[in-house]
């Protein structure tokens, strides 16, 4: 759509007094911008959306298409996935009304510790910036704006609130602003999220890199929004460049900065100029309606573009798919499904596997595909599927499921009842889901409690846990039996991470097989709104009992299909992880199954690194990240040869913990210290010397791969590309597919500067391009190198700059495969943007 214009701006600011411009400035509820009907501006909604646009209500009867994490889809390299990703997310968000996705996430894997790398992309800013900017102009295509976040250094969650990250002016810029500008400069955001951390000793809502760079050097004409609560000042952030405090419709804004305005402490102009960005927005996204009869104070906004890809089954499947990465293959791999008959399954996870990570990213999906019902489809009627946990996670409580629940008005199996004070009732809503979420806006006005009711029938006799979820105040009662009246505190400190993963409480009850049980939940309302639920976790096994059931499964069959990951108390929003180790027993899991059948492959369900110390004694190993509600189906396609596995990793895996180079993330007095530089990921194990389990960009498929011909000019002048963005080298690659079945390859174009004058990587990505061929075909790729890619940052001359003289290009299959090297001469010595 066309942009409405400056002039027209400023007269739809003009009509506005002091009083209606502040109020714009802040939400006008916790996941909305407040409307201004004299200038036909509309509300906005604004959701989360790394994985799946939630909407402004987190609801079961509302559900959301799951898809895979970022990092799963980094892990294709391939930039048409991440824009048709960025095309659901824009479809999902108009279905549900929502204006802003609060996508995608440009920070770094600085360290494998950190807690939320699944909602990031990679440790390269080349990828992550690549790969982000197509979800950009996915959404934004589709007149749905996108949000990069979090400006700038919230690479870790430790202390993410309140943390100083000290980082060097070169670091900055060459890697962790550096997918910021890229998405600014060449994707054209519309809105920027302002992160809660400190940057060398200044908070970012008040920060001035919000100006310089952000507007006066890269030309971001969009929206800046706080992270939510994230504004901690009146006068400091309303002289800064941030526009929207978030959430509303309380803050340190409103009248308090309307004061400081007529005090002469913040310009009226600083608020005209964040009134306009708002304003733009709105009509970016088809919320402003201009009311001004007058042609020459009022344009008509274009209506957005239809979007043609759906979140239907089919694309989520593709895309789970071509993340996947295979990092170890004896041959195993692919499974023909005819040569199997038993085939054993086994894993808490493989029956209910973590398909998104914790916090703000999750959705309510319609539905999930299991690992175990993925592979039980693709093999009907074909093998026998046995499935076993192996070993006990505890990973909190599972929610009642609706077909163990009996009916108590008509269709509804849950009563929620929302109550007064005095106890009296105020409103009641009959639910098909015990999972309750209501942030506090969304809360009736008047309630003080709410009671969460259903009744769950036993499918089997034993001991069940019974309890809850949740943190407060609370009375939990069973069968009209009082079992709990007081506090349950959360050990996460923030409250909002208490909303988005709150603890479990459970007891256990003697149950009958079809005995009703009712359960009831009282919850006092308090903090920042409502996040509940009930649960319950049917008898089972003890732990050494389950794991002799995974060992007999394992050799009794043809085919052991270990599924193994992380849980919520480990990879989330809101707290980093303290080590690699794979939670309670799976390391043993996973060796006394492989010690018993040598066809034994292992789906890791997890988000980030993790170690795997077994990893020599498997026949195959499949990195299944969270992939989404259709994670169950990708994983039977590969395993069984009907897909090839079409990711590389966009993360270093190390070996153990204490190999890595860099993985701090605990601040020391306050301050996290980045003295690595930008030494990150790959460039660190390569400078180090070291050797991870697996290295950057590693990845394997059903064929083989040769690379058969690199070409580059020798030689290319630097000054006649002005600009970082301008193309400055095209290197031409051919690759051949010798094996017996189509696939894919990821040609990886690395630079090296021998005998450099500045402190640089080993080696860096450059660019990259997918190459697919059938069998005895050869690919050809142009891989386009830009003039930032030569680039180092002159902190003396504040600027971009090159360095005159020979670099290598190295062309492979990942950062340590290098199968073609070249060099190529550049013969300039101007500064860029000169």
């Amino acid at each position: 759509m066309s942009d409405i214009r400056d002039d027209h701006l400023n007269a739809l600011i003009g009509k506005l007094d002091l009083a209606q411009k502040v109020r714009l400035l802040t939400g006008g509820s916790f996941w909305s911008t407040p409307a201004e009907p004299t200038i036909g501006l509309g509300e906005m909604a604004l959701a989360d959306g790394p994985s799946g646009v939630r909407g402004v209500l987190w609801d079961d009867d509302d559900p959301s298409a799951c898809l895979p994490s970022p990092t799963a889809v980094a892990a294709s390299w391939d930039v048409d996935r991440a824009a048709r990703v960025g095309q659901v997310l824009a479809a999902e968000a108009r279905r549900k009304g929502v204006h802003v996705v609060l996508a995608p996430t440009v920070n770094l894997h600085r360290s494998p510790l950190g807690g939320r790398h699944f909602e990031c992309w990679s440790e390269d800013p080349l990828l992550t910036a690549r790969m982000a900017a197509e979800v950009v102009r996915g959404l934004q295509d589709n007149g749905v704006a996108a949000t990069v976040k979090h400006y700038v250094a919230n690479d870790a969650e430790t202390d993410r609130r309140h943390v100083d990250v000290r980082v060097d002016e070169r670091t900055l810029r060459e890697v962790y602003l550096a997918p910021f500008e890229y998405l600014v400069r060449n994707a054209g955001v519309w809105m920027a999220m302002a992160a809660y951390n400190s940057v060398n000793g200044t908070t970012m809502t008040e920060h001035g890199l919000l100006n310089d760079p952000l507007r006066s050097e890269w030309g971001f004409d969009g929206a800046v929004v706080s992270d939510w609560r994230a504004t901690r000042s009146t006068v400091a952030a309303g002289r800064a460049g941030l526009d929207l405090a978030m959430p509303g419709p309380d803050g340190p804004w409103g009248a308090t900065l309307e004061e400081a305005v007529r005090a002469g402490t913040v310009d009226e102009a600083d608020i005209d100029a964040k009134v306009g960005n708002m304003l733009r927005l709105a009509a970016r996204v088809g919320a402003l309606s201009f009311l001004d009869s007058d042609p020459s104070a009022a344009e008509p906004v274009v209506p957005a573009a239809a979007v043609t890809v759906a979140a239907d089954g089919a694309e989520l499947r593709e895309a789970a798919r071509d993340g996947m990465v295979l990092v170890r293959n004896d041959g195993l791999l692919p499974v023909d499904p005819a040569q199997v008959h038993t085939v054993a399954v086994i894993g808490e996870l493989a029956a209910q596997p973590r398909v998104q990570g914790g916090g703000s990213a999750q959705v309510r999906a319609p539905y999930t595909v299991s690992i175990l019902d993925g592979v039980r489809d693709a093999l009907d009627g074909l093998a026998e599927v046995r499935h076993v946990h192996g070993c006990h996670l505890d990973d909190g409580l599972p929610e009642i499921p609706i077909d163990r629940m009996r009916a108590a008005d008509g269709a509804a199996v849950v009563r929620v009842r929302w109550l007064r004070a005095d106890e009296t009732l105020l409103e009641e809503e009959h639910r098909t889901s015990t999972h309750l979420v209501r942030w506090e806006t969304d809360v009736p006005v008047g309630a003080a409690a709410v009671e969460l009711s259903a009744t769950f029938i036993a499918d089997r006799a034993g001991s069940w846990d019974v309890g809850f979820t949740g943190a407060g105040t609370f009375t939990f009662s069973v069968d009209g039996n009082i079992v709990l009246d007081g506090e349950v505190v959360s050990e996460r400190a923030d409250a909002a991470m208490q909303m988005l993963g709150p603890p479990h409480w459970s007891t256990d009850f003697d149950l009958d097989r079809n005995q009703p049980t009712e359960v009831v939940l009282r919850h006092e309302i308090g903090g920042l709104g409502v996040s509940i639920g009930l649960g319950v976790r049917p008898p089972r096994r003890s732990a050494e009992a389950e794991m002799e059931a995974a060992v007999t499964a394992a050799r009794d069959a043809d085919l052991a299909i270990v599924v193994v990951g992380t849980t919520e108390q480990v990879e989330s929003e809101g707290y980093d992880r303290q080590d690699l180790r794979l939670p309670a027993r799976q390391d043993e899991l996973v060796r006394r199954v492989a010690a018993e059948n040598p066809r034994t492959v292992v789906v890791v369900n997890s988000g980030a690194p993790v170690e795997m110390p077994w990893r020599g004694g498997v026949a195959a190993i499949l990195l299944g990240w969270f992939g989404g509600q259709e994670m169950g189906n990708a994983v039977a396609d590969i395993l069984l040869g009907a897909a090839e596995p079409g990711g590389r990793l966009p993360t270093t895996w190390p070996g153990r913990l204490d190999d890595a180079p860099v993985f701090n993330t605990t601040p020391v007095n306050g301050r996290l210290d980045y003295d690595e530089g930008v030494h990150i990921g790959y460039r660190a194990w390569l400078r180090a010397g070291g050797e991870p389990a697996y290295p950057f960009g590693h990845g394997l498929g059903y064929t083989t791969w040769e690379l058969t011909g690199v070409d580059a000019p020798p030689e290319v002048r630097g000054d006649e590309a002005p600009s970082s963005d301008d193309p400055i080298l095209t290197v031409a690659a051919s690759v051949h597919n010798s094996g017996k079945r189509a696939g894919k390859q990821v040609v990886q174009v690395y630079l090296a500067r021998p005998s450099s004058a500045i402190d640089r990587p080993v080696r860096w990505l450059a660019g990259f391009a997918v190459a697919r061929a059938g069998a005895g075909e050869t690919a050809a790729v142009e891989v386009t190198l830009h003039r930032r890619a030569f680039e180092h940052w002159d902190t003396e001359q504040r600027r971009w700059a090159v360095e005159p003289g020979r670099f290598d290009v190295l062309v492979g299959f990942s950062a340590t495969d290098i199968h073609g090297t070249t060099s190529v001469d550049l013969l300039a010595h101007t500064s860029a943007d000169e």
